[in-house]
């Protein structure tokens, strides 16, 4: 079989793994990075792309997005959202496991993956449930959905809110090298909460979730990842005080992780403001000094990664009363440009920050190959143009769903190109057509 060729020419290469800013080629030979030089000479079957005004980034990876295969496939479907990952440059993403039924044994592991792989788009990497059924009670069987390709375990969607199975999660996992992925949430004091607790919520009559619902099983899970020496990764961090918790739990050596949500470091509970159900997500929007507790935990490294809890769903479950609506959001084709214009233009992060934090370390925090352009990584490679203004538009997402509460939103920075596996699947300049089209299969 003939080698699968291509060379981007011309691009300022981001690599924080080996940290490399300068304008170089980059030759990607049989699904693998080949070799980082000026003026690199390819023979003539090579495909050979200008990448110059662009940045050329490792793949970004979501370790945190809702694909809701099966059982939920009227909101999305693996392939519609890997399709709607690429198009926002991702390469690879982590399925979570609360769909219906949940992805809670290695035969349904092995279907997200063989999904995953059928799609032919991001990678699709599965997230094995916790608990049987989700339900708090057992321990799934956690090595067999690790053979099966399961690169985590999650609850996500509900907390574990037995301390005991939490610690038995944590000294299991160990055992395969993977980490327990935590929804932080103490349901005796979020109790059908549908918005932070606060001066917002009093204002609209709304029932509000304090932000120690969130802090509490925070604090009980990093004493639990001390105790056990567990790896331990905690989802959208949303307060001030969960962000010092993980700071402080770092210093004494806590083998912990943490990520933020785009909506999380851009927006504040005032977004909900006028029953905006676009804008309900669990932990809900916090006031601006916990945003900017956020923020500053992204650039100081307390939280490791950003990721999207891309959450879709459709038009009309979120076209009912506020506090009957679903959680949740829709992330995957607006992160990158929320992350250049409220991250790297406001000065919270640099260019090659940003690119840490979207792709290097959450490769390292779940072990996943890319995140990297070293000779012999992974051909995963993303192209963005750090400069390029668009307007959100939902209508024109490659994702089924349509509930973002950035519609009319300015942004700046936009994938051009994106690679996986040395193949080139998301081409800007060819438009959005082919993407849809692909993402509406198996609908």
């Amino acid at each position: 079989m003939a080698e699968r060729t291509i060379v981007l020419k011309g691009g300022r290469v981001i690599d924080p793994s080996q940290g490399i800013d300068q304008v170089v080629d980059l030759l990607l030979v049989d699904g693998a990075v080949a070799e980082l030089g000026t003026d690199i000479q390819a023979g003539g079957d090579a495909e050979v792309r200008d990448v110059s005004g662009l940045v050329v980034a490792p793949g970004l990876i979501d370790l945190h997005v809702h694909l809701r295969q099966p059982g939920g496939e009227h909101k999305e479907t693996i392939t519609s959202g890997a399709w709607s990952a690429v198009v926002g440059g991702f390469t690879a993403v982590c399925a979570m496991p609360n769909t219906e039924p949940p992805i809670d044994d290695p035969a349904a592991v092995g279907y997200v993956a063989a999904q995953g792989r059928r799609a032919g788009a991001a990678r699709v990497y599965p997230v094995g449930a916790v608990s049987v059924g989700q339900k708090g009670e057992r321990l799934a069987l956690v090595g067999e959905m690790v053979d099966a390709g399961a690169v985590a375990i999650s609850d996500d969607g509900r907390p574990v809110s037995d301390s005991g199975l939490m610690r038995l999660a944590l000294q299991y996992t160990d055992t395969f090298g993977i980490p327990v992925a935590s929804h932080c949430e103490d349901l005796s004091l979020s109790r059908n909460g549908s918005m932070h607790e606060g001066i917002v919520a009093t204002r609209l009559g709304i029932t509000g979730i304090p932000s120690a619902a969130e802090e509490a099983m925070l604090a009980r899970d990093l004493l639990l990842a001390q105790l056990t020496g567990g790896r331990l990764h905690v989802q959208h961090v949303s307060t001030r005080y969960g962000a010092e918790l993980i700071r402080n739990a770092k210093a004494r050596g806590v083998q912990v992780t943490a990520e933020a949500t785009p909506h999380h470091f851009t927006l504040t509970h005032e977004a909900v403001i006028g029953y905006r159900t676009d804008a309900k997500v669990n932990p809900p929007l916090r006031p601006a000094d916990d945003m900017e507790a956020i923020r500053e935990g992204l650039r100081d490294g307390t939280l490791d990664c950003i990721a999207t809890d891309h959450a879709p769903h459709h038009y009309d479950e979120k076209e009912q009363a506020f506090e009957d609506a679903p959680f949740g959001l829709v992330g995957l084709e607006t992160a990158l440009g929320l992350g250049i214009t409220e991250l790297v233009e406001k000065g919270v992060l640099g260019l090659s920050e940003l690119v840490e934090r979207m792709s290097t370390a959450p490769a390292r925090a779940f072990n996943l190959p890319g995140g990297s352009l070293r000779v012999g990584a992974p051909a995963d490679v993303t192209a963005f143009d750090p400069a390029e203004q668009w307007t959100v538009d939902p209508e024109r997402f490659v994702s089924k769903s349509r509930n973002t509460p950035f519609t009319g939103r300015q942004l700046k920075g936009r994938a051009r190109l994106t690679v996986v596996g040395g193949r080139v699947v998301w081409d800007a300049d060819q438009g959005l057509d082919h993407a849809r089209q692909q993402a509406r299969k198996n609908a």
